[in-house]
């Protein structure tokens, strides 16, 4: 039992799958090609598609094509959706590897390590929102990907990247903070001259005020949560304060370990395992009473997977496509508890599970054998 497991919502074929019914257990991947050697370790996915990169940067993607979120693909009217395929970006057809990629409701960001392995190339494909600094206005009609000119700045690479639901956002390795995309709500800091009439910035801009330099950005749908490193843990919110997201946040969690979002909730798990949050609940988003210590988490569109230290994949929040597992109360929820979707003590001697991935109601799970991979 290895490789990469996914559930939930698949009406577009986004869980790669083979076909395009929502799933509540975790069923493994497919691939249209050769089936990739190494494991996958980052998974970022939009409304309706999904995009994973390997530990070498190869990227694949499965799910809705039409936006152009999943960069080129030939044969258009041949190509089967529910299968992952190896994503292209350039004509060129160069081999590329990805370091970071994020993805909006139907847009896809990419970082690409250039020829001396530095995260400096950045491609974004899709819908406008997401990717109006490119220079190529023909390709808006042709749905070509989009090369950025002149980002990052000289001198700097991208650390980290992380996208909302029509806003993107660069943390560089200097500290300092670019965002493009929707900025109505804030969530880009003040606009200025920089953003059209409905409040879109067309190109990256610097995100400044910030009293810290940022380590890690999460974005939920309308907002930013910037935070700077650990062991000095400040916290700053841009954007609305919609389910008191700004309001009642923590000025600071500084022995934080990881940072994730929901689009209505901050997630910061500490280097002891516990799990701080805040924002939406509704549908028992925020973490549940009783919670055992946490290796590491990750937070879709409306619900959070955790990774305890023993080894259990947890769940909770909206379910409702299946994403939190078969086992729901009203609306889908899990509330107040959670699911268990995957853990070593039912997988073989020798397994372990080496990430998790969350998106806009998908879950996913990869789990290797003894080095093997899918």
């Amino acid at each position: 039992m290895d490789g990469l497991f996914a559930l939930g919502s698949n009406g577009s074929g986004q869980l790669g799958i083979g076909h395009k019914g929502d799933v509540s257990v975790p069923k493994q991947v497919v691939f249209a090609g050769e089936v990739p050697e190494h494991e996958v370790t980052q998974i970022a996915a939009g409304g309706n598609h999904t995009i994973i990169v390997t530990e070498v940067g190869e990227a694949y993607w499965a799910g809705d094509l039409s936006s152009g979120a999943c960069g080129i693909v030939e044969n258009v009217g041949d190509i089967d959706e529910t299968k992952f395929r190896e994503l292209v970006l350039s004509t060129s057809r160069n081999p590329m590897f990805v370091a970071h990629v994020a993805c909006t409701w139907d847009s896809s960001v990419l970082v690409v390590r250039d020829e001396a392995g530095r995260a400096m190339k950045v491609y974004a494909c899709g819908v406008a929102d997401a990717r109006t600094a490119g220079i190529d206005s023909g390709s808006y009609t042709t749905r070509l990907p989009d090369l950025f000119i002149d980002f990052p700045p000289p001198g700097t690479e991208i650390q980290s990247l992380a996208a909302g639901f029509r806003h993107v956002v660069a943390v560089l390795d200097n500290g300092d903070v670019y965002g493009w995309g929707n900025g109505r709500k804030g969530q880009l800091g003040e606009l200025g001259d920089s953003a059209d009439s409905k409040g879109v910035v067309h190109r990256p801009q610097k995100i400044d005020g910030i009293p810290f330099k940022v380590a890690k950005a999460v974005c939920c749908q309308y907002t930013t949560c910037l935070i700077s490193e650990p062991g000095d843990g400040r916290v700053l919110v841009l954007g609305a304060d919609k389910w008191g997201l700004k309001s009642t946040a923590p000025t600071e969690i500084p022995n934080w370990n990881t940072i994730s979002a929901t689009w209505g909730g901050i997630y910061i798990l500490q280097r002891n395992g516990r799990l701080v949050a805040w924002g939406r609940d509704d549908h028992g988003q925020l973490p549940p009473p009783g919670l055992p210590e946490l290796e590491s988490i990750v937070a879709g569109s409306e619900h959070i997977l955790a990774l305890t230290k023993d080894g259990d994949v947890l769940s909770w929040g909206w379910g409702e496509h299946g994403n939190c597992g078969p086992q729901t109360e009203k609306f889908g929820d899990v509330k107040g508890r959670w699911n268990v979707l995957a853990s070593l003590k039912h997988l073989p001697e020798g397994s372990k599970i080496t990430a998790i991935g969350a998106g806009c109601a998908t879950s996913w799970v990869n789990i290797t054998t003894d080095g093997l991979f899918l």
